[in-house]
């Protein structure tokens, strides 16, 4: 867990800086208050043992830091606020982690300065491909309060607004959004036609290493191949974007068996069907196409619930 927090820690707000004022504007006692309580609040936190002390944690983790320090956000650490974000969403119960990120984002309204870190430590660890932290259902929650925040004018709301419209699709437990694909011989076909138990669904693109380890990964799965004896599985790769060139000269690289279509003129990108921030992205789908797992990390966790035989 502090190693994943660790691992976000290098993640740096670029823009941090752009409207904050000086530092020699800020009082002494302000920034030696800001500076203080940036620090992770629980530096110990895998020494808990006990349930009180737990829930302790929980209820307490962010009384220390300087919510109310305004216009300060040039003296803290951002590195350390992620880190300690990271942390947080980690060690939360799954069951209270709406409530618990809704009252936070409501503290964070102490300043508009926090609450801007507040959403962007929730983007960078919540929200970015690259963290190992990233959970829709933990960001839908903060978005939501994000965008009705009395701090936050029409325009700052839009941001938020669109990112939640973009999370909110393809669900756990929902309805995959259904779409249209093209084989190579011009032919269409839709998501929701494949009859079968399961629907491993890949967007990729040609060139992509990590795709490739991807392919490769479902491709020479034992144990997919022996769960391909109980269920029905098919794996539907997608190219998403518009080289088709590219596309058809990759085709004869691409697993036997599998169905290889394109979005014939982009439609999931433009109408936002899926969310694409990141190739390759992996879902896997029931027989009726519920959504089991959303841009999975990993094939063991693909493995492990066709395992289960789970249909919702």
């Amino acid at each position: 867990m502090l190693l994943a927090a660790a691992c976000l820690s290098q993640h740096t707000n670029e823009n941090s800086n752009e409207n904050s004022n000086d530092v020699d504007t800020i009082d002494e006692e302000s920034y030696e208050v800001a500076t203080r309580r940036i620090k992770l609040p629980f530096d110990n936190i895998n020494e808990i043992r006990s349930r009180q002390h737990y829930d302790y944690v929980i209820e307490h983790y962010w009384d220390d830091f300087a919510f109310e320090a305004e216009d300060a956000t040039d003296i803290y650490d951002i590195d350390e606020l992620n880190a300690a974000f990271a942390q947080y969403v980690m060690i939360i119960p799954s069951q209270q982690a709406d409530s618990l990120l809704r009252s936070l984002i409501h503290r964070a309204e102490s300043s508009l300065a926090a609450l801007d870190m507040f959403a962007e430590a929730a983007h960078t660890v919540l929200y970015d491909p690259n963290s190992p932290a990233r959970n829709d259902e933990y960001y839908i929650p903060i978005l939501e309060e994000l965008a009705k925040s009395p701090l936050y004018d029409e325009y700052d709301k839009m941001i938020p607004q669109h990112t939640l419209h973009i999370v909110k699709q393809n669900r756990v437990r929902s309805v995959a959004n259904n779409f249209r694909y093209t084989l190579a011989d011009g032919t269409q076909h839709s998501l929701h036609s494949i009859k079968a138990d399961y629907t491993i669904l890949l967007f990729n693109n040609p060139g992509c290493e990590t795709c490739r380890e991807v392919i490769d990964q479902i491709e020479h799965s034992e144990k997919l191949k022996e769960l391909s004896a109980k269920y029905s599985i098919v794996t539907l790769a997608i190219y998403p974007d518009e080289d088709i060139e590219a596309w058809h000269d990759y085709l004869p690289s691409m697993p036997k068996g599998w169905i290889c279509g394109y979005d014939q003129g982009m439609v999931l990108t433009n109408n936002k069907l899926y969310d694409l921030k990141a190739i390759p992205s992996l879902y896997l789908l029931d027989r009726a196409k519920h959504v089991l797992v959303k841009d999975g990390m990993s094939i063991e966790q693909v493995e492990q619930i066709i395992s289960q035989g789970i249909q919702l």
